[in-house]
């Protein structure tokens, strides 16, 4: 090969010793000794003759002790534990075999010499220069080139941790506090692999309500028990205060991101639950799931993909599965829509809103737009309707009622509605006669079938064609619920006296701070009800994929999220996740998830379970 086939330039000019210049090695004296030298060498290690202190003898050495851990804690830039997390350093050098294990995310341990232990979380990964050289360099560039790959000898390796607490026992236990002391440099840092140890760091509960599995970079967190996974679970005791159940949760993911899935698999969890209420009586939580897509009742049947194998899993880890048998459909009668329900075999019980549940919920035919000016008049209105007929007053006999031209007259004249404020209120009042009084049950003499201790009740609403006849039916009937949960004085003792979970789908639906009368009606209920919900045993259990869009004072009052998949920027934004998190959830697979629940752990990933509890999905 000539110079010119080259790429390596000048340096193809080169010839080792042994080949090429030997002639001018002789004439400076040095190449034949050296070659007379060799050979001697070469003689003497060959025969064995020769001084015996040149000799070299091979001996079978063991290195004393093993490895632990993946490498040690360094102080070359600090070592450095602070209460402005902004002035903590805290760096480990990791050990060449173990760099191909290391990821960002996963949770660390390295022990003090009393025995207790830092509990940390890698947040950074870096390769950083062993020796004073430029490896950005032609020949450097060129050299890797031609090699599989670089040694990693030649560079240090180092992860930034994040102090989460510091493990400790006491009385037998172990217990946790927060990140008060540094560790010593050269510390051996090793990966955490213990349940009690990584629970106790992150302060998840051992019993609750199973949300997940515990997961770093959407591989599950293993460990040396069995089953080796860490399971997540949410307090569900009074020992550390209310259950969290009673302050809210919020399932927010995209299209496919499972979050109906994951949903189905936590109520699966509360159903058959008890809570104490402030009678000493434990009743049975009462799960009613409003059901825009019509899925939920589902859950009355078994998933016949749950195997043998699955089962026995779920048994161990104290899950609670299969179809379950309490569990009815509670159809909305909206004018000729009709409801199909052969994908479940729940029972089906046909309801109606009754008209005279606007007596007390204006709002509900206000949905058309009514402004703060004519809200007053229809308020008046209804208010001489129900004095001359009553609650048995139909929506029918309403229309009639506006429509009588003496009344207009009266009102104007008496300077009690203006004439054209009554006109405006009449036309936003029409439109309504398909949602009320149909031809079922009212929902408020179905009471105590609809509110069941231990019974879940879906309302099913994918048969109505129009969005504002389906949003007046979940409203009337929500607004029931939350009425008299939150009254000193109610109705019904049912709803009252029994501890609720109120699931609503695409809540970003009904739950939105949009500037009109109805929405702020509802939204000062809700809040309202959000607030008193430790003390009422009431849960809301908020599903949507547009979490932006539902109204702060109600998102605020929501102590646990579930994230799921999010693609979109402003609904990331919006679920106020740690940084640490947020990133991630745009590139969660199915069934990932992230847990924002500052009441029961710190900020986690997890895996859910990849099988659907009950039935889930039409065949």
């Amino acid at each position: 090969m000539t110079d010119s086939d080259s790429d390596l330039g000048d340096f193809a000019s080169f010839t080792p010793d042994d080949e090429g210049d030997g002639a001018d090695d002789t004439d400076a004296g040095g190449g034949s000794a050296g070659a007379e030298n060799g050979a001697a060498t070469e003689a003497d290690a060959g025969s064995g003759a020769g001084d015996d202190a040149e000799r070299f003898d091979e001996m079978a050495a063991t290195p004393a002790g093993s490895d632990e851990g993946l490498g040690t804690l360094s102080a070359s830039e600090g070592l450095v534990i602070s209460e402005d997390e902004r002035d903590t350093r805290m760096k480990a050098y990791v050990t060449v075999n173990n760099r191909s294990r290391v990821r960002i995310g996963k949770y660390l341990v390295a022990p003090y010499p009393d025995g207790e232990l830092l509990f940390s979380r890698i947040t950074a990964l870096e390769y950083a220069q062993e020796f004073r050289s430029d490896d950005a360099t032609e020949i450097h560039a060129r050299r890797a080139m031609r090699q599989d790959a670089a040694d990693e000898r030649d560079y240090k390796f180092m992860a930034t941790l994040e102090p989460l607490s510091v493990l400790y026992r006491e009385g037998g236990e172990l217990r946790r506090r927060m990140a008060d002391r540094v560790p010593r440099p050269e510390t051996v840092v090793r990966e955490a692999t213990d349940e009690t140890e990584i629970k106790t760091g992150l302060k998840i509960p051992e019993d609750g309500v199973f949300l997940g599995h515990l997961a770093v970079g959407g591989e599950k967190v293993r460990t040396g028990a069995s089953p080796p996974t860490v399971d997540y679970r949410l307090s569900d005791s009074y020992d550390s205060g209310d259950p969290l159940v009673f302050r809210h949760a919020l399932v927010a993911g995209g299209t496919g991101s499972g979050k109906t899935h994951a949903t189905k698999n936590v109520l699966r969890q509360y159903l058959g639950r008890t809570y104490e209420m402030d009678d000493d009586r434990t009743p049975g939580v009462a799960v009613v799931q409003f059901d825009p897509q019509d899925e939920y009742a589902q859950m009355h049947d078994d998933n016949d993909a749950i195997t043998d194998e699955d089962a026995r899993r779920y048994e161990r880890e104290g899950l609670q599965f299969g179809g379950y048998d309490d569990t009815k459909a509670f159809v909305p009668q909206v004018g000729s829509a009709g409801y199909s329900g052969g994908h479940h075999r729940a029972e089906q019980v046909p309801f109606t809103v009754p008209f005279s549940m606007v007596r007390e919920r204006p709002w509900l035919v206000a949905s058309a737009g009514l402004n703060d000016n004519q809200y007053p008049a229809l308020q008046r209105l209804l208010e001489r309707f129900f004095q001359q007929h009553g609650d048995s007053g139909t929506y029918d006999e309403f229309t009639t009622f506006l429509d009588d031209p003496a009344l207009r007259e009266e009102l104007h004249e008496s300077g009690q509605v203006h004439e054209a404020t009554f006109d405006a209120v009449r036309r936003r009042a029409y439109g309504f006669g398909s949602v009320f009084d149909q031809d079922a049950q009212p929902i408020t003499d179905l009471v105590n079938e609809f509110v069941r201790p231990g019974g879940l009740s879906t309302v099913p609403t994918y048969h109505i064609n129009s969005s504002r006849e389906a949003t007046t039916v979940v409203l009337a009937v929500a607004s029931l619920l939350v009425d008299q949960k939150l009254s000193n004085d109610p109705t019904y003792d049912r709803i009252k006296e029994t501890p609720l979970v109120l699931g609503m789908d695409e809540a970003h639906n009904f739950l939105t701070d949009a500037d009109s009368v109805q929405a702020r009606k509802v939204v000062s209920k809700f809040s309202e009800a959000a607030k008193q919900g430790r003390k009422e045993r009431l849960g809301l259990f908020l599903i949507t994929q547009d979490p932006q869009d539902i109204a702060d004072p109600i998102f605020k009052q929501v102590n646990t999220r579930l994230v799921l998949n999010l693609g979109d920027e402003d609904a990331v934004s919006a679920v106020n996740l740690p940084s640490a998190l947020e990133g991630k959830v745009p590139y969660f697979e199915k069934g990932q998830l992230a847990v924002y629940s500052p009441d029961n752990s710190e900020p986690v990933e997890l895996i859910g379970l990849s099988n659907c509890l009950t039935k889930h999905g039409r065949d």
